[in-house]
């Protein structure tokens, strides 16, 4: 079986491998040249996913990037894993999916199996891309063509998390659609989630990142309740996590970050709104994340006001650029926004991420392209007047910043259980 996979990011990428290992030939298209060439020379741009892997899946000839969609004719099946961003407005942007949609719909031949797996509301795959399809095609979904929709379920920075054992939902928009895309997911994945639509799959999945949202949104204002009161917020989170029922963790953060969560709750929000429904538990759930970097803002100002310190003037490290521990991914990062926030205040702002060692250019925050992240030693860390942890990578030596900080504002327990002297930390 030979199959292509729009979109080599995040998603695109570790997905063509998972087939590649599973003996399908995999054709990678982006409309990247950069990327393209980096992939063909067997270099991988992702931190978690190793070169070595990628070159001995090219130099056996089971994966192939390229520019040129005109060998889509060439496939069996092409899944879409592009990004599902918000523009401007906060509203959904699906452009990338109905640019590539028209990009292929010249190419698509009789019985072709075309999967959506970008994160989208309920309608996009059956009504929007199905639409460009059929127009660029001339065929019709479900007669001519085999249309599905798969969300993925990438878990960076998680060791144990493996494309092929993550459960796969999929819906089809006939019987015959699901029963192809199954046969062509089954070659790489364990599991199978058989739905009975497009839309019972697109919900599926904005149903796991808005209950993430939520219960992220909830600690959140724990937090804050809890740390009016004195009280630890991770401590209670350790205590009651100890129940065998009735109790998930989920812990507190300065903001919301990666491609989806601080996203995907906005799609069904503005998909409700067609029906005249509100969704009012999710958008206080984004109100009360969204608020999250003043808070902390403020307890920086705090701490250094107990050093009889002004912000204005400062110089504060963040301390942790990627969104989540030990990736490299940077995508709605909230150390973005708390470096802009700082600066506005007039601090002299610097970061360290020993996986981001300079900042490439972002549609959100394009002001810090090309800032590099300083060096990790003690003279670096001594002249800052306040460090900002913003991420909890591992390889940081956190005991080694309770030696050379003055003041530490940590939003993620990183120094829990690390000596450090009296006042040098503040939790936010």
């Amino acid at each position: 079986m030979k199959i292509a996979i729009v979109g080599l990011g995040y998603v695109g990428l570790p997905l063509a491998l998972q087939f590649a290992r599973s003996d399908t030939h995999v054709l990678g298209l982006d409309i990247d040249a950069t990327k393209v060439k980096s992939l063909m020379a067997g270099h991988s741009y992702i931190q978690h996913i190793e070169s070595s892997a990628l070159a001995q899946e090219v130099q056996a000839g089971r994966f192939f990037a390229s520019t040129d969609f005109s060998r889509i004719k060439e496939v069996e099946a092409l899944l879409i894993c592009v990004p599902t961003p918000l523009n401007k407005n906060r509203e959904p942007d699906i452009s990338y999916i109905l640019q590539t949609g028209k990009s292929i719909a010249p190419y698509i031949h009789k019985g072709l199996l075309v999967v959506l797996e970008s994160t989208t509301y309920p309608g996009t795959t059956e009504e929007d891309l199905r639409r460009v399809l059929e127009e660029g095609s001339g065929m019709k979904a479900g007669v001519d063509f085999h249309l599905a929709y798969s969300p993925e379920r990438e878990d960076p920075g998680n060791p144990n998390s493996r494309v092929a054992s993550i459960p796969k939902v999929i819906g089809g928009l006939t019987p015959a659609c699901l029963e192809r895309a199954k046969s062509v997911y089954g070659r790489a994945v364990k599991t199978l989630v058989p739905v009975s639509s497009c839309r019972v799959a697109e919900a599926t999945k904005l149903t796991e990142n808005i209950f993430r949202s939520v219960n992220i949104a909830l600690v959140n204002e724990l937090k804050v309740v809890f740390t009016a009161m004195g009280i630890d917020i991770w401590e209670v989170i350790n205590a009651a996590k100890t129940k065998p029922f009735g109790f998930m963790p989920f812990y507190p953060g300065p903001g919301l970050g990666g491609h989806c969560i601080p996203i995907d709750p906005f799609y069904l929000t503005w998909k409700a709104r067609e029906y005249v429904q509100n969704t009012r538990f999710i958008e206080l759930a984004g109100e009360i994340n969204s608020a999250m970097p003043e808070y902390v803002i403020h307890q920086v100002v705090t701490a250094l006001n107990d050093r009889r310190k002004a912000l204005n003037g400062a110089k504060v490290l963040v301390l942790g650029l990627a969104y989540k521990a030990d990736v490299d991914d940077d995508r709605e990062s909230p150390s973005y926004v708390l470096m802009t926030l700082l600066k506005e205040r007039g601090a002299e702002v610097s970061y360290y991420d020993p996986y981001v060692p300079v900042i490439k250019l972002t549609r959100e925050h394009p002001q810090w392209a090309g800032t590099k992240s300083v060096p990790w030693d003690s003279k670096t860390i001594q002249q800052q007047d306040l460090i900002l942890i913003a991420t909890k990578h591992t390889n940081v030596d956190y005991a080694a910043l309770g030696k050379w900080a003055v003041c530490i504002v940590d939003t993620r327990n990183a120094m829990a259980g690390i000596p450090t002297r009296e006042g040098q930390v503040r939790k936010a």
